[in-house]
C-alpha cells in the first residue's frame, strides 16, 4: 500500500515533528515557505487525539476548502518551500491542505489496527470512518477562513482512509477521491488473490508498519533474492517461529485466518456501501501491482444508486501511484506514445474534479469512466461501464501450444501437462528479487517482459498466429481453464500476453526516424507485455468459506477473473496464454496435497504433482475477451 503524494520515498525520510502538543488550539510556526505551518492534535469521539499538520497559503486573503489526507506514513515536519510536484495543479486553483497521521502511528494517539472495519451500527465503535467524521467537523469549526467545504483524496492506504468516509460522509464533505484503495484483503487486494497469501507482500508490509509505532520499519534481509531467502525458510509457519515470534499482530491475523471467515468478511468494508452521496473520483492502475481491484469494486457498489451521476472512474496504464509521479511517460519498458499521462490525468481530470466541487468552477465530468487505452495510448470516455456494443469472444487453448478463436476438435490432442515441484518455483519476476521495499523493480513486474520464463518445463505457453487487424479488449477479462492434478490441492496461474514483433521497433535503427533511443528499441522487439494475470487456488474452487481437496487426476472448472481491461493487440502481434502453477514468493507455495491450513502446513506435506489442462470440445480451455467491433 505505500505511497506518498511527494514522491516514492519521501514518506521513509518524514520525521517525528519536533515540539509536543497538548491541547487541539491552533500553533503558528514562522516559515518563509509558500505556507504557513500548523500543527494539532484533533479529539475524535473516544478521546483519543489525532497528530494532524495545516499548511494554508502564506498568501491567502479569502476563504479556500480544505483539502485532506489521512495516512499511517506521517506528516511533513514542515510547511512546503517548494510545491511537491503531484500538487501543482492543485495549488493553482488554492487549497488549505491538512495532512493526518492515523491513530497509533507517529504522535497520534490510540492502537494502529491495519484494519478496514467499520461497525456503523455502534456509535461507541471507532474506524477510520469515524475518525475522518471528527476530524472533519473539527476542521471545519477551527481552521480560520475555510469555505465549509472539504475534499478527501489519497493514493493506497491514504486512499482507503479516503474511501471508508464514503460509509457515513460528513456534510461539509463535498469530494472524494479514493485512489487504489483496497477493499477486501481476503478476496482480491495487497494481502491475498481469491484466497491465495500474497507471501513476500504481506509479511514484508505487516512488518513495515507494526514493528515500530514511531517509524517506518523494513525487515532486514540477510540475502538480498528474496526468492533465494523465501525458500529457505519453508514452510509459512517458520515466519513467526524463526523471526517475528508473534510480534505482528496483523501477521497473527492473516495466519490465525487462512479461510474467508467472519474476519475477513469484516474486513470487506465495501460490502456496507450502496450508494453514491458524495461526489467520488475512483482511480486504478491497469498494472497496479498492489490494489487493482478495490476502485472498481468501489465504482460498483456506490452505482448501485447513483441519482446525481457524481459515481466515476478512472483507470490507466498505471503501476501503483504512478498517477502522481511527475509524467507517467511511460511503465517499465513501453513507452506511452509522447504521453506524460500522469500530469495530463492531474491537469485534465483530478484538478478540474475539486475545482468543480469544492471552488464551484468549471463543469461536472460529462462521462462516466475515463481510462487511458493501452496499445492504442489514447485516452478514452465512456458513458458507461460495461461499454456497450463490446461482443464477449472466447480465444482457445490448444493442445499444440497454439491460441485461436475456433474451438478445439474431437481429433485434436486432449491436453498437455507439466510437473509442478514446490521445491523449484516459477519466480514471478526476474531474479535477482529485491525486497519490496524500498520499491525499486517491485513498481514494475506487472509489465515485465515474460521470456524470462522461456524454456521452464512447467509453464505452458499457448500462442496465437500474427494478428492481422487490430483486436481491442474493452471490459472485463477471465479465464475459464478445465485443469486437472495429480495432487489434492493445487494453484493454477493464468497470464495473457500481448507479444510484440520482432522488428517492433525497426526503423529506430534508421537516424531518420526519430529520436527513439538504441535501447529501448531493443528493449520492445519481441517483448512479452502482460496485459492480465492471476491466480485460483483449487481448496477454494468451490467454497471460499470451506476449503474442500480436489479429486486427484479429475478435471473441474476453474473461472479465473483478470479484472477489468482497456489495451489494443495491435496488428502483427500475437496473443499468448501461459499457464503454471506457481508464482514464487508473491504467491505461497501450495503445498499441493490438502491440508486443514496451508499456514500450518509441515516441510513434509509440498510435494510434486502433475497439471493438465484440457483443450477438448467438451473441455475446451480459453480466455474471455470483450471484444470492442
Amino acid at each position: 500500500m505505500p505511497v506518498s503524494l511527494s514522491g516514492s520515498h519521501m514518506r521513509r525520510r518524514l520525521l517525528v515533528l519536533a515540539f509536543v502538543l497538548s491541547a487541539p488550539g491552533l500553533y503558528a510556526q514562522q516559515s518563509s515557505s509558500l505556507f504557513t505551518f500548523q500543527e494539532v492534535m484533533i479529539p475524535v469521539r473516544d478521546g483519543v487525539h489525532l497528530q494532524t499538520v495545516i499548511m494554508a497559503p502564506a498568501n491567502q486573503t479569502g476563504p479556500l476548502p480544505i483539502l485532506f489526507r489521512r495516512t499511517p506514513y506521517g506528516v511533513p515536519a514542515a510547511a512546503y518551500t517548494q510545491m511537491p510536484p503531484n500538487l501543482k495543479e492543485f495549488a493553482k486553483d488554492g487549497y488549505i491542505f491538512v495532512i493526518q497521521n492515523l491513530r497509533g502511528r507517529f504522535k497520534s494517539e490510540g492502537t494502529f489496527a491495519l484494519s478496514s472495519q467499520a461497525n456503523l451500527a455502534d456509535p461507541k465503535s471507532t474506524s477510520e470512518t469515524t475518525d475522518a467524521y471528527d476530524s472533519i467537523d473539527w476542521l471545519v469549526k477551527h481552521v480560520p477562513n475555510n469555505n465549509g467545504k472539504v475534499g478527501i483524496f489519497g493514493v493506497s492506504y491514504d486512499g482507503l482512509t479516503a474511501a471508508m468516509t464514503l460509509l457515513h460522509p460528513h456534510p461539509a464533505l463535498k469530494a472524494v477521491s479514493e485512489q487504489a484503495s483496497p477493499v477486501d484483503q481476503w478476496m482480491n487486494d495487497d494481502d491475498h488473490r481469491f484466497g491465495a497469501l500474497r507471501e513476500s507482500y504481506t509479511f514484508e508490509y505487516a512488518v513495515y508498519e507494526q514493528a515500530d509505532k514511531n517509524k517506518n520499519t523494513h525487515f532486514d534481509f540477510d540475502i538480498y533474492d528474496g526468492y533465494s531467502w523465501y525458500l529457505a525458510l519453508g514452510p509459512l509457519s517458520n515466519i513467526n517461529a524463526k523471526y517475528l515470534h508473534g510480534s505482528i499482530p496483523y501477521w497473527n491475523e492473516v495466519v490465525a485466518h487462512p479461510d474467508y471467515d467472519a474476519f475477513w468478511k469484516k474486513e470487506a468494508w465495501v460490502n456496507q456501501l450502496h450508494s453514491s452521496t458524495v461526489p467520488n473520483l475512483n482511480v486504478a492502475g491497469f498494472f497496479d501491482q498492489e490494489d487493482p481491484w478495490g476502485p472498481w469494486q468501489i465504482f460498483r457498489h456506490a452505482a448501485e444508486h447513483d441519482p446525481d451521476n457524481t459515481n466515476f472512474m478512472v483507470a490507466g496504464p498505471w503501476y501503483h501511484g504512478e498517477w502522481h509521479a511527475p509524467k507517467g511517460d511511460s511503465i517499465g519498458a513501453i513507452a506511452l506514445g509522447g504521453h506524460e499521462t500522469s500530469r495530463e490525468f492531474r491537469e485534465n481530470i483530478e484538478a478540474p474534479f475539486f475545482r468543480y466541487y469544492l471552488h464551484g468552477q468549471g463543469e461536472k465530468p460529462a462521462w462516466k469512466v475515463t481510462t487511458f487505452q493501452s496499445g492504442s495510448n489514447r485516452w478514452r470516455t465512456y458513458n458507461a461501464w460495461p461499454v456497450a456494443g463490446t461482443t464477449p469472444k472466447n480465444l482457445y487453448l490448444h493442445a499444440d501450444g497454439t491460441l485461436s478463436f475456433d474451438k478445439p476438435k474431437a481429433s485434436e490432442p486432449a491436453s498437455r501437462e507439466y510437473v509442478s515441484d514446490p521445491a523449484s518455483p516459477v519466480p514471478y519476476r526476474q531474479r535477482p528479487i529485491s525486497p519490496t521495499y524500498p520499491a525499486g523493480d517491485w513498481r514494475t513486474w506487472e509489465v515485465a517482459d515474460q521470456r524470462f520464463v522461456d524454456g521452464r518445463p512447467d509453464v505452458l505457453t499457448f500462442t496465437s498466429a500474427p494478428l492481422e487487424q487490430d483486436l481491442t479488449i474493452t471490459g472485463q477479462v477471465s479465464a475459464d481453464l478445465f485443469a486437472s492434478t495429480s495432487g489434492t490441492d493445487a494453484d493454477f496461474i493464468v497470464k495473457l500476453i500481448d507479444v510484440y514483433p520482432e522488428n517492433a521497433q525497426k526503423n529506430a535503427w534508421d537516424p531518420e526516424a526519430g529520436p527513439q533511443p538504441l535501447q529501448y528499441a531493443r528493449s520492445v522487439n519481441g517483448y512479452q507485455l502482460p496485459i492480465a494475470m492471476e491466480v485460483r487456488r483449487g481448496r477454494y474452487n468451490t467454497s471460499y468459506e470451506h476449503p474442500q481437496p480436489l479429486t486427484a487426476n479429475k478435471p473441474v472448472e476453474w473461472n479465473i477473473p483478470l479484472r477489468d481491461r482497456d489495451h489494443v493487440f495491435l496488428k502483427g502481434h500475437r496473443l499468448m496464454v501461459q499457464v503454471q502453477s506457481t508464482w514464487f514468493p508473491l504467491i505461497d507455495r501450495n503445498p499441493q496435497k490438502f491440508v486443514p491450513s496451508i499456514y500450518a502446513a509441515k516441510a513434509s506435506d509440498f510435494v510434486k504433482a502433475t497439471q493438465r489442462v484440457y483443450s477438448t470440445p467438451a473441455l475446451a480451455s480459453h480466455i474471455v475477451l470483450p471484444v470492442v467491433p
